[in-house]
């Protein structure tokens, strides 16, 4: 059953997150840095919630923590009235079948020396989903509907270019049939026209597959394009949230502002 539009299927409550850095001359000195700051978000069920800021805002910190890869400090993740930052286990596991990642390097993110039929069923396996027989029906299926083919079950990463391994990435992030989706700057590494496939492609899965996205970016471009509503991040907080067209016509923060005028061909917004 599909949730309401307006219904949050994702919470997350006052995220802290801090790292140790080493600091001085020669390395023996530490420096506490804020990776996120009091952070908290609302992505409504069946839309996407675009996180956007510059290198080092804290949007892939945010993202790693969101999926429990990563522990919090504090705060409260809450997926389907559960807090997922107190489970561990098995019924962290169980979670996070429903929970799953697009990353943004298809170059790195994929296992070389794995053949795409188990790099897109690992995720089955672990989840003891069906038989051998059911997991290879299904990655077949899911190989199909991203645009490849099941004739590619067979080949290694290096035989694909990089749009068709983002694909491969797509599709085992979807074989589990997840209901939120984190992406990850899933374009920045792609080619401007490949760019306008995978978004288009995401957008028909997400209304296909009834999807929820939490889509990472420094692009505004490309959210522009995207995303139902946006989080602006700086320096590990955010400073801005709302429906992307409001934001983007009348932004309230001058960060925000900075970073729509950066856009090239956009009309300077006035402070």
């Amino acid at each position: 059953m599909s949730m309401a539009p307006d219904k949050h299927i994702l919470l997350a409550r006052g995220l802290n997150k801090t790292y140790s850095q080493r600091s001085g001359r020669f390395g023996f000195g530490t420096n506490k840095v804020k990776a996120l700051d009091d952070v908290s978000i609302a992505l409504r069920a069946g839309s996407t919630l675009a996180v956007v800021g510059e290198s080092g805002s804290g949007k892939s910190t945010l993202a790693r923590c969101l999926l429990q890869l990563q522990p919090l400090d504090s705060g409260e993740v809450m997926f389907q009235g559960n807090n997922l930052a107190s489970l561990s286990g098995h019924a962290l596991r169980q979670e996070r079948r429903h929970l799953q990642m697009i990353f943004q390097d298809p170059f790195a993110s994929l296992n070389p020396r794995m053949k795409v039929r188990d790099i897109v069923g690992e995720g089955l396996l672990i989840h003891e989903i069906g038989n051998p027989r059911e997991q290879l029906e299904k990655v077949s299926r899911i190989l199909e509907r991203v645009g490849l083919s099941a004739g590619d079950l067979n080949k290694y990463p290096h035989e694909f270019s990089g749009g068709q391994r983002q694909r491969i990435g797509i599709a085992r992030a979807l074989v589990l049939e997840p209901k939120v989706v984190v992406c990850d700057e899933p374009v920045s590494a792609l080619d401007v026209s490949i760019q306008a496939q995978i978004l288009l492609l995401l957008k028909s899965l997400q209304q296909e597959m009834a999807l929820s996205y939490i889509f990472i970016s420094h692009d505004l471009r490309v959210v522009r394009h995207i995303a139902d509503d946006i989080a602006v991040m700086h320096k590990g907080r955010i400073v801005e949230q709302g429906k992307v067209a409001e934001v983007y016509a009348a932004p309230n923060q001058d960060y925000t502002r900075n970073l729509l005028n950066s856009i090239p061909g956009r009309k300077s917004l006035a402070a």
